[in-house]
């Protein structure tokens, strides 16, 4: 099969070496100066690491990279099954760059966009035949991160859907199916372990370093929201959650925060630019006030608000439960199912906090789902 990727980034590239490892002909396209050489160079050290720790031998690892058709023309990626757009965030270059695809490739090549946000159906209205373009969408770094959100349009016909999926399955995946809605299931669901925290810290309950204390050695994540946000770059935190908050026609839920705005007017993006939440200059972080019961108030606090996101996906048929847990635990790294965790602690605990939340602040950011009211009210579980 001839896969081909557009966009030679860190998640194209990406795309790129996992379908070249699973013996795939595959075409790299990029356009900007440098790009193909970069990612060219990037795989090679990446290939070359696998060999040193043992994980692929010296051939496989020529094999992955003799696949790869490193390219800055467009008509290279002729007779290709599948083509995987992995470009910009923004969705006229998007439609723009389809509308290309399609004029090159064959009726039966399924063409997909790794977007984590924007309108899969905006993206297919691009093209005459709508109906084979749907969202593929990967998780940084794609060869590491096992899950994979497949995103149809309203106009994504159910072949599409099966191959796309099948295809994905093969390249030994975990695929979820989500509704074509702003930030599907993943970023949709993730919102609050951000905004809730820098709420609290707004608030002055908490610094930086105690909240993230409380989320990873309470409450079990593998990195505490502060840390989170560094990691991936505030300006592109910021972005998304002003994306999903416009995308949702302002709904208060999605709210995006002063402090993370001030940090990316600021340039304080995190890792790759040396300060965010913390400075990366220093050896040692801030220390955490390690008081377990504030602890628990913090991780209950942005908890409940991450499952009330879940239950209203799962209201609005965003997906179904057991995608929606599993998108949670193999997309960010959760602890456990939102929903399953839901359960756990008794449904009726996560409304009440998040009814004394909604009175007490008044804002419709606490509003429960009415879906979780159903369920305390009928005495029912999600498992």
């Amino acid at each position: 099969m001839k896969v081909s990727v557009i966009g030679a980034g860190t998640m194209g590239a990406g795309i790129a070496q996992i379908a070249a490892t699973k013996g795939h002909n595959v075409c790299l396209y990029d356009s900007f100066d440098g790009a193909i050489d970069n990612a060219k160079n990037k795989l090679n050290k990446i290939l070359n690491r696998l060999v040193e720790k043992e994980r692929i031998t010296d051939e496989q690892s020529r094999d992955i990279l003799g696949r790869i058709n490193f390219t800055e023309e467009l008509d290279a990626i002729k007779e290709s099954n599948i083509v995987i757009e992995a470009i910009v965030e923004d969705l006229e270059i998007k439609k723009n760059v389809f509308s290309k695809i399609e004029n090159i490739v064959n009726d039966k090549c399924i063409i997909a966009s790794n977007t984590s946000s924007l309108s899969i159906a905006s993206i297919a209205s691009a093209c005459k035949n709508t109906e084979r373009v749907i969202g593929i969408h990967f998780f940084n770094p794609a060869p590491l991160m096992p899950l994979v959100e497949i995103i149809p349009a309203v106009q994504t016909s159910e072949n599409t859907i099966k191959n796309a999926r099948a295809i994905i399955d093969s390249w030994q995946k975990t695929t979820v199916i989500t509704k074509d809605t702003p930030g599907f299931i993943v970023n949709r669901v993730a919102r609050p372990f951000y905004g809730e925290a820098i709420r609290i810290y707004e608030e002055g309950i908490a610094d930086f370093a105690t909240i993230d204390w409380a989320i990873r050695n309470i409450g079990g994540f593998r990195m505490g929201p502060f840390e989170l946000m560094d990691y991936i770059g505030n300006d592109i935190n910021y972005t998304v959650t002003e994306t999903v908050f416009a995308a949702f026609y302002y709904d208060q839920r999605y709210k995006p925060s002063f402090t993370q705005k001030r940090m990316k007017e600021a340039g304080f993006f995190g890792r790759k630019s040396g300060r965010g939440y913390y400075d990366y200059s220093l050896e040692n972080k801030p220390k955490a006030n390690e008081d377990r019961e504030l602890g628990k108030k913090i991780l209950w606090r942005v908890l409940s608000m991450l499952i009330n996101e879940a239950v209203d996906a799962l209201f609005l048929n965003i997906a179904n439960k057991e995608d929606i847990d599993l998108a949670m635990t193999k997309g960010v790294n959760y602890p456990k199912g939102l929903l399953a965790w839901a359960d756990e602690i008794g449904v009726e605990n996560v409304l009440k906090q998040l009814e004394d939340l909604q009175e007490e602040y008044g804002e419709d950011r606490y509003r429960p789902s009415p879906l979780l009211k159903r369920m305390v009210k009928e005495n029912k579980t999600f498992y």
